[in-house]
């Protein structure tokens, strides 16, 4: 299809999604409501008033009636209804938009040309989107646009994108959603301006009156304690209500079959076994039987594992009998979830041995139709491990279990795998599930013995050797081994030359992930040029649900660099591009326990924000990381000794100075950082000659070593040679403020000592000037006594003022008052964050709405409440809102 040079979207669709695959058109059709659909008046009017709002959320369980009530409500309006059925598959925004436009299109809802289509599975361009909200805001009529099960679309950029939308199309668009879960969009946002119709599981609930009604229709007549005894029961929930009056009314005691169904479930199988299958001929009762395997079905895929070819016409008969079977679309038909859970005991009894023959065949038929995850699904059940491992190594979708979007999945579906399978596919699968647990002595195991398979077999494929390099570099980065995981990638990179292009195109995780582990080991090598190359290329990769979390890890190690070399605000903005990526993609809540976190922890310690530090740490202290390598504990353990010091506790300092983490080889700067730690904490305890000695092995190292060694001199009355050492820094190394600050404080601290006071005072007012644009207060804090009759007077209190002095008044020391007299009591600043979070109380936003608009945890948020309450000095909501506004701070 062609493409528009002046949006970069196709002029229109032409039956098929932007990857090419052709557009399901039953996802566009109204579902259809069955004889005994009951029509309730009263959410029916609830609905009615859909129209009057731009958005309408209808939210309840699974079988809680949603879809049948929109449809029903749907079909029976004069506006256009354009009707579209999420898929997991929706998570690119190009395909979900293609989708979009085609249902608008096939409720009658003419598009303009200039709208165009996306070409692009992962990219919507913005004119695209604006010029379909033109052309609906533009039309004398409003079109409702329904999505069905929109709980499947999780990317918050279709959410923002949607809102932009729906916001720009005013009222010329309704928008409906029918999820179990609350979507992306910013709802407090349309309830505060009364924008929203809400449906929710309360009221979708049967009443008594309504189960009454419902019961009435599947020919059940109960006393009215007996039905509100069964709502009771089963709380209102449509499927259960319906199920039981299936199985009721067979019985010639309703009364008594409540009371045996409350205890046997057995009932309702029974009912279905003696109503649905034993009706229907010994031909069709086989088809149910074999198709009970499969969790949705076609007619080829019918006549493949029941060897006959009129699948077709018996499928649709079923389907038009109500006969448990249900029609999808495009061909595609699903038994009821009940129903095929008995007929699958049923085919076991009946035909002993013959469950795992069909499912390999439908494996076999899914794999060629290029269907992977459900190929994978059958060849597991079917317990042909052998397959089902070959398939995933040979399809290059070995990375996936570690993307955190199908690891989990993955890792489940091998868990049944027997020990006696072999071969190199099999133990590279096993060798990736326990690597993926952090497990190194039997993953590293199960990764020597593929590679001697593999090594006797010279001729082995290309895909299965470039697995086998992924693992190796995995294998590397964890173990601390960058001579190793060189070796691996030059290895990949080699391979990838044998390896189609297309295959490749098609996981774009495995590249990624390889970067990511190449990159990481050589930053635990201290080569920190090389790895900011392998780092950037991955952070810089395109955008996608695949490689979001090799570019969550490669922006948190690139945040690490920053912050080991100095520079807080490049570190702080890496790391929230990371947690970005975490909440944009929903990965797992683990990922809050990687490098980036630590890292913003690190520069809030910098900044004395301790207690938001605290909350940081604390959070990923609950959780295990998705990767456990030397670089995140080597982080984690200096990090939280940076915490212990700056609470006062030097003791604990020092024990995380110690703590040795295991590696193949010693990280540099993972030893340069614990001798700084060391000798900050030494001085702490007023101890300044072991302090010098911890860190003067390490001087000539780097900027910051030199820094703290000077330090460590003039404390330990041994000022000879200081200048020299701040003077004879690396040239190639250009450390930030958090390093340079600290330089300067050392010099002004020797001018000081050699009678030099307005050198002294001129260069602390250098490093405040350079440390306000950062907030770094901790290099004040720690600087001593001496600092504290400078920042008193003239320059430096001036520029002191406001972020490290809280207001008019001396310079506070961590610690006890010093002996000239207690400072003044001041107000304590809220940081940026704390005012971020005071603002949205004051709109009456949630604690959750707090959470999931700044894209934090709630347990983060209430860190976040109770210094904000410690600091007003108060102990609730309205009064800290009060307070605030009081002091002008909202």
């Amino acid at each position: 299809m062609a493409v528009t040079e002046e949006t970069g979207a196709e002029p229109a669709s032409a039956g098929v999604d932007p990857t090419g695959d052709p557009l399901l058109r039953t996802r566009f059709a109204l579902p259809k409501r069955p004889a005994t659909f009951l029509r309730r008046a009263r959410l029916v009017r609830h609905l009615d008033q859909a129209l009057g709002t731009p958005l309408t959320m209808v939210n309840g369980a699974a079988g809680a009636g949603k879809t049948l009530l929109v449809a029903d409500w749907a079909a029976g309006l004069t506006e256009p209804v354009a009707w579209l059925t999420a898929d997991p598959a929706d998570q690119a925004p190009g395909i979900f938009w293609a989708y979009l436009l085609e249902a608008l299109r096939a409720a009658g809802v003419p598009v303009t040309g200039d709208v165009g289509c996306p070409a692009e599975a992962a990219h919507v361009d913005r004119r695209t989107l604006t010029r379909l909200a033109a052309d609906l805001e533009r039309r004398d009529h409003t079109t409702v646009v329904v999505l069905d099960e929109f709980d499947r679309v999780t990317s918050p950029e279709i959410a923002r994108q949607l809102q932009f939308v729906l916001h720009h199309a005013g009222r010329g668009m309704r928008l409906v959603l029918v999820s179990r879960t609350e979507p992306l969009l910013p709802l407090h946002r349309y309830r505060a301006s009364g924008e929203i119709t809400e449906i929710r599981n309360a009221e979708l609930a049967f009443t008594s009156e309504e189960a009454h009604d419902l019961l009435s229709r599947h020919g059940l007549h109960l006393r009215a304690d007996a039905v509100r005894a069964l709502v009771e029961r089963t709380q209102g929930w449509a499927a259960g209500l319906r199920l039981c009056a299936l199985a009721a009314r067979q019985g010639t005691d309703p009364h008594a079959y409540l009371k045996q169904f409350e205890a046997d479930h057995s009932t309702v199988a029974d009912f279905l076994l003696a109503e649905v299958l034993d009706r229907q001929t010994p031909g069709t009762q086989d088809l149910l039987l074999r198709v009970s395997v499969l969790d949705r079905c076609c007619p080829d895929l019918v006549n493949a594992l029941t060897l006959r070819t009129d699948a077709e016409p018996i499928l649709a008969a079923l389907q038009r009998e109500n006969a448990f079977v249900h029609y999808l679309g495009h061909s595609w038909y699903s038994l009821h979830p009940l129903f095929a859970e008995i007929l699958r005991a049923h085919l076991r009894e009946r035909f002993p041995g013959l469950e795992p023959e069909l499912r390999g065949r439908a494996a076999q038929w899914l794999r060629r139709s290029g269907a992977l995850p459900d190929a994978l699904v059958q060849a597991a059940a079917a317990d042909d491990w052998e397959f089902t491992a070959r398939v995933v190594v040979d399809d290059l979708a070995i990375g996936q279990l570690f993307t955190g979007l199908r690891s989990e999945e993955l890792t489940a579906l091998f868990a049944g795998m027997s020990p006696e399978v072999t071969g190199p596919a099999p133990d590279l699968v096993r060798a990736a599930r326990e690597l993926g647990r952090r497990d190194l002595e039997h993953g590293l195991a199960h990764l020597r013995r593929a590679e001697e398979e593999l090594g006797r077999d010279e001729a082995g494929a290309a895909p299965v050797r470039l697995s086998c390099a992924l693992l190796e570099a995995l294998a590397a980065r964890l173990t601390g081994s960058p001579g190793r995981a060189e070796r691996a990638a030059e290895q990949a990179r080699l391979l990838q030359r044998e390896v189609p292009g297309q295959l490749l195109d098609e996981h774009p995780e495995l590249t990624a992930l390889l970067l990511t582990h190449l990159g990481s080991a050589r930053l635990w090598a201290g080569r920190f040029d090389d790895a900011r190359t392998a780092l950037s290329a991955v952070a810089g990769s395109p955008e996608g649900a695949a490689t979001a979390l090799p570019r969550w890890e490669a922006l948190g190690h690139l945040a690490l660099i920053d912050y080991l070399n100095g520079w807080l605000g490049p570190a702080e903005h890496k790391a929230l591009a990371a947690a970005g990526q975490a909440e944009r993609y929903s990965l797992p809540r683990r990922s809050r326990s990687g490098i980036a976190p630590l890292v913003l922890a690190a520069v809030l310690i910098d900044r004395d924000e301790l207690d938001e530090a605290q909350a940081l740490l604390d959070e990923a202290a609950v959780s295990h990381p998705l990767v456990e390598d030397p670089v995140v504990r080597a982080g984690r353990t200096l990090i939280r000794g940076r915490l212990f010091l700056a609470r006062g506790d030097a003791r604990a300092a020092l024990a995380a100075a110690d703590a040795i983490v295991p590696a193949a080889v010693s990280s540099p700067w993972a030893e340069d950082h614990a001798a700084l730690l060391a000798s900050a904490a030494h001085l702490a305890q007023g101890h300044a000659e072991p302090a010098r000695q911890a860190v003067e092995r390490v001087a000539h190292h780097r900027s910051a070593c030199a820094v703290e060694a000077a330090r460590a001199r003039l404390a330990a009355g041994r000022p000879e040679g200081v200048l020299d050492l701040l003077d004879s820094l690396p040239e190639n190394d250009r450390p930030g403020p958090a390093v340079t600050v600290r330089a300067t404080l050392v010099r002004a601290r020797a001018a000081l000592d050699t009678g030099d006071p307005t050198t002294a005072r001129r260069l602390v007012a250098r490093a405040l000037l350079d440390g306000r644009r950062e907030q770094l207060r901790r290099p004040f804090l720690e600087a001593g006594t001496w600092i504290r009759p400078l920042l008193n007077t003239g320059r430096p209190r001036e520029l002191a003022s406001g972020w490290l002095l809280p207001g008019p008044g001396r310079y506070r020391a961590p610690g006890p008052a010093a002996p000239d007299g207690p400072p003044e009591l001041a107000v304590e600043e809220l940081s940026a964050r704390e005012r971020d979070v005071l603002r949205r109380v004051a709109e009456m936003m949630s604690t959750e709405e707090i959470a999931a608009d700044l894209h934090v945890s709630v347990n983060t948020v209430k860190t976040h409440l109770k210094s904000i309450y410690r600091k007003l000095a108060v102990t609730r909501r309205g009064d800290a809102v009060r307070r605030a506004r009081e002091r002008r701070l909202l």
